[in-house]
């Protein structure tokens, strides 16, 4: 078993189920929370992670397949998709992807999840196919404002990590999620991500 990542709420391991390589993630303990209460929320939130990816795959989306969940030890054994971030791609192909990127997010808000970590790092590329991962922060919405969250992030990161080609990717993006969602969702939703970033909490993009 390898660590390939240390995160705040979990970490990640490479790991083998049935003799194949697999994804092993494990939700640390909070050492501040009283411990009866952190076992509930770790195992709470296990339990609605491992729904979600399960649920946004019966959307059509690709997700990793969920083998084997573990609620004593706040664990997901899935599927590892051997392709390669978004984000690590050659610019071009950054753009080129965006608008199947948007798709995928409108699809999601369409059925009512946010998933709450829209960075370009949670979308991979496999066999032509674009993966959606790391559902650990998702969360059922059908609220306007929070899918503009959604949105306000990705924006944020394709201006901080891509910003070069910011403005070619966020309009491919916009162009795939309007495709789903709808002119008047689609109109409502990105008002609220201008509304988001005039509070002033946030640098505003152009």
């Amino acid at each position: 078993m390898k660590l390939l990542k240390k995160g705040a709420e979990a970490d990640i391991y490479l790991t083998q189920w049935n003799d194949s390589r697999a994804i092993l993630k494990v939700r640390k303990t909070k050492k501040y929370r009283n411990p009866i209460l952190d076992a509930k929320i770790r195992k709470q939130r296990t339990i609605k992670e491992s729904q979600t990816i399960s649920e946004v795959k019966s959307f059509g989306i690709p997700t990793p397949l969920v083998y084997h969940v573990n609620l004593k030890k706040a664990s997901i054994v899935m599927q590892e998709i051997p392709g390669k971030p978004v984000h690590d791609l050659p610019d071009s192909k950054i753009i080129e992807l965006s608008k199947e990127i948007g798709r995928l997010v409108g699809m999601m808000h369409k059925n009512g999840i946010m998933h709450g970590d829209l960075t370009t790092s949670n979308f991979i590329l496999y066999e032509n196919k674009v993966y959606v991962i790391d559902f650990g922060l998702s969360q059922k919405t059908i609220k306007s404002e929070d899918h503009a969250v959604d949105l306000r992030l990705i924006k944020e990161i394709l201006n901080s990590a891509h910003a070069k080609i910011m403005e070619s990717a966020w309009k491919n993006f916009l162009s795939g999620y309007k495709s789903i969602v709808g002119s008047t969702n689609y109109a409502k939703i990105t008002n609220l991500v201008s509304v988001i970033e005039s509070r002033g909490r946030y640098a505003t993009v152009v």
